[in-house]
């Protein structure tokens, strides 16, 4: 049975002791409510800001959510066609679309040869983008500016005692004729090797080392070793380019896969078995020495018949074979990735 007390009965100092404790407890609930409320406010906004910045490290990287081809069937196909290479051979292959994804040695190191001349060309139109400024500004390339004879430049070849010249030719010369010349200068262009690398770093790619002008790689044969990438660093460098993140102009965007499209070198690898199929692609070949060929590349962005997209990078390092094999090798590997993602499976 509850007893009832009569407040006004008590003793003045009673009542005023039972009011200070309740006010003390009134007090330590709503200081107990403040820190619950503070508590869970900070969570929240940690918990954003986490949030927001794995979204944007996964639209940075364009790496979410990738999912590996489990077939053994294209692996032990792929093994096959490498073999016959007698080298290494690096694959990555990425659905654009999926995010499906399949590599074999795809995290390895290979020179890039001429393949680096696509870093090279964004990093110099993304400081122009940045810095407003027009790619008809005209260079003036001379002729200490040329690569040595026995390297690829038209060029020079063209214009031998140098030339003035737009920069939006030069790099039209880099991607579409991959001029070792052209190449060298987009690069001083572009700030030199130090600024590349750091605009590489601000869309995610950090397996991929420019360290060299085509002069110096040509000067000493091992010094193209430390101009390298993995092949899943050259489709993430393609997957950046083709979702809009390596450069921030889509006409700029679209001017590049054209000259990727309408590129000469390399007839007989990513497209050589693809027919008609639309592929825009940057090649990279090295000389031969001792018999053995250092680098035969390429890598590009396939348009599969259902309209998806897969971004391909196939890399032969230090091969005894001939050039018809090696391109072969490339076309091979690139036609089992085709036939495989081309019905969407």
């Amino acid at each position: 049975m509850a007893i009832k007390v009569d407040e006004t009965r008590r003793p003045r100092r009673w009542r005023k002791a039972s009011f200070l404790l309740r006010e003390s407890a009134f007090n330590n609930i709503r200081y107990m409510k403040g820190q619950i409320f503070i508590t869970t406010f900070i969570f929240l906004v940690l918990f954003s800001a986490c949030s927001g910045q794995i979204n944007t490290e996964a639209r940075k990287t364009g790496s979410a959510r990738r999912s590996e081809v489990k077939d053994p069937s294209i692996r032990n196909e792929v093994a096959k066609i490498a073999a016959e290479a007698k080298g290494k051979v690096g694959v990555y292959v990425l659905n654009l679309k999926t995010a499906e994804y399949f590599s074999f040695n795809g995290d390895g190191h290979f020179p890039m040869q001429s393949v680096y001349k696509l870093p090279i060309s964004l990093a110099v139109i993304k400081k122009f983008e940045d810095q407003h400024l027009d790619l008809e500004e005209k260079i003036t390339v001379t002729k200490d500016d040329m690569v040595g004879p026995n390297q690829h430049s038209p060029l020079r070849d063209k214009f031998p005692y140098g030339t003035q010249i737009s920069v939006r030719e030069l790099i039209k010369y880099a991607l579409q004729e991959s001029d070792g010349s052209a190449g060298d200068v987009v690069m001083h262009v572009a700030g030199g090797p130090e600024r590349i690398q750091t605009y590489l770093g601000t869309i995610g790619i950090t397996n991929m080392k420019i360290l060299s002008t085509e002069k110096q790689i040509g000067a000493a044969w091992e010094t193209q070793y430390k101009n390298r990438s993995t092949p899943k660093a050259a489709v993430d460098l393609l997957r950046a380019l083709q979702e809009g993140r390596a450069l921030s102009n889509e006409g700029d965007r679209q001017m590049v896969l054209r000259m990727m499209t309408e590129s000469s070198p390399g007839a007989n690898r990513i497209r050589g078995l693809l027919g008609d199929t639309p592929v825009a692609h940057k090649t990279g070949t090295s000389g031969t020495k001792d018999g053995i060929t250092a680098a035969t590349n390429d890598i590009g962005i396939v348009t599969l018949p259902n309209g998806r997209r897969l971004a391909i990078a196939v890399f032969v390092r230090d091969s005894p074979a001939d050039e018809k094999t090696r391109e072969a090798t490339i076309a091979k590997v690139t036609k089992v990735i085709f036939d495989h993602l081309k019905t969407g499976k």
